[in-house]
C-alpha cells in the first residue's frame, strides 16, 4: 500500500511539457500525466484543439494545463514558448518530444521537400525543445522522453525520411545521455510499435502534398492508451529504452542480421500482406 501512495505522488505537481499533445500517444500521455497530478503543458499546432484538450484535462483530471500554439521546427518560437512555460511554472521536470509527421513515397519520387520537412519537424524539432529546456531540467533532475519508433529497428518501405529521422534521434539522444552523465538527467527512447494514432490522416507524399493512407491490416495494433501507459511505467523507473514493438527481440535481430530474410519473410507477416510496398 505503501508502495501504490508513493508510485502515485511521483509526478504530482511536476511541469511536463509534451509536443504534439493534442491527438494520439501524445494525448494519451497527457491524460495519464493529469491523472498522476502533474502540471501539463501542450504544444501542437492548432488553438482550437488546445483550447480544448486544456478543458478537458481542467474538467475530467482538475488539471493545471497549458496549451500552447507551437511549430516545433521553428527554432524561435520554441524559444519563446519555453521561456513562457519556465516563467509561468518556475521550470520543466519532463519533456515529451512527440510531435512528428510521416510520409509514404519512394525515394527517387520524393522531392527535396518532403525529407526537409519531415527532418524538420522530428528530427530539429526534438532538438530545439531539448536545447531550450536543457537548462531547467539538469537544474530540476528532470526528464527527456523521445517518441522514436518501431523503425530504428526495421525500417518500413517507403518511409525513407521517417526512417531516417528516427535513426537520426538515437544519435542525437544516446550521445546528449552521455554528456549528461553525473547531472541526474534521464533520457529515454521510445520504439512504438504499430499504433491506432491518426498518424496516416495527414501524410506526406512525394510531391509535398497530403493525401490520408488506409490503415494497417496487420495482426498487433496498440491502443494510444496503452503506450501511453507504458511510457508512463518507464518514466517511473527512469528507463533508458522502451521498446514497445510488435517484433520481439528475435524478429529486430533477424532484420539487423539477415536483412533480406527480413524483407521477403517476416515483414510481410507483420503487415498480413504478401506484398511490402502496400505498408503504411
Amino acid at each position: 500500500m505503501r508502495r501504490k501512495v508513493f508510485v502515485s505522488k511521483v509526478f504530482e505537481r511536476k511541469v511536463v511539457v509534451i509536443t504534439g499533445g493534442c491527438a494520439g500517444i501524445g494525448r494519451a500521455l497527457a491524460e495519464r500525466m493529469a491523472q498522476a497530478g502533474a502540471r501539463l503543458v501542450i504544444f501542437d499546432l492548432e488553438q482550437n484543439a488546445l483550447d480544448a484538450l486544456v478543458q478537458h484535462l481542467a474538467d475530467r483530471h482538475n488539471a493545471d494545463a497549458l496549451g500552447l500554439r507551437c511549430d516545433v521546427s521553428d527554432a524561435t518560437a520554441v524559444q519563446q514558448a519555453i521561456a513562457l512555460v519556465v516563467d509561468r511554472f518556475g521550470g520543466i521536470d519532463m519533456l515529451v518530444n512527440n510531435a512528428g509527421i510521416t510520409h509514404r513515397s519512394r525515394v527517387a519520387d520524393t522531392s527535396l521537400k518532403v525529407f526537409e520537412r519531415i527532418m524538420a519537424v522530428n528530427f530539429y524539432g526534438a532538438l530545439h525543445c531539448t536545447q531550450a529546456a536543457l537548462p531547467s531540467l539538469i537544474a530540476r533532475e528532470g526528464q527527456i522522453i523521445v517518441l522514436s519508433s518501431l523503425s530504428q529497428y526495421a525500417p518500413v518501405p517507403d518511409r525513407a525520411a521517417y526512417n531516417a529521422s528516427k535513426h537520426a534521434l538515437h544519435g542525437l539522444f544516446e550521445t546528449l545521455r552521455g554528456e549528461l552523465d553525473g547531472t541526474r538527467v534521464n533520457v529515454m527512447l521510445v520504439c512504438p510499435g504499430y499504433t491506432a494514432t491518426d498518424l496516416r490522416k495527414n501524410v506526406l507524399v512525394g510531391d509535398g502534398s497530403t493525401a490520408p493512407q488506409p490503415a494497417l491490416a496487420v495482426g498487433r495494433v496498440a491502443s494510444p492508451q496503452d503506450v501511453a501507459e507504458s511510457i508512463f511505467q518507464g518514466a517511473l523507473k527512469r528507463r533508458q529504452l522502451l521498446v514497445l514493438s510488435n517484433l520481439d527481440w528475435r524478429a529486430r535481430l533477424v532484420a539487423r542480421c539477415f536483412p533480406r530474410l527480413f524483407d521477403s519473410v517476416l515483414l510481410p507477416r507483420l503487415a498480413g500482406t504478401r506484398v511490402s510496398q502496400d505498408l503504411s
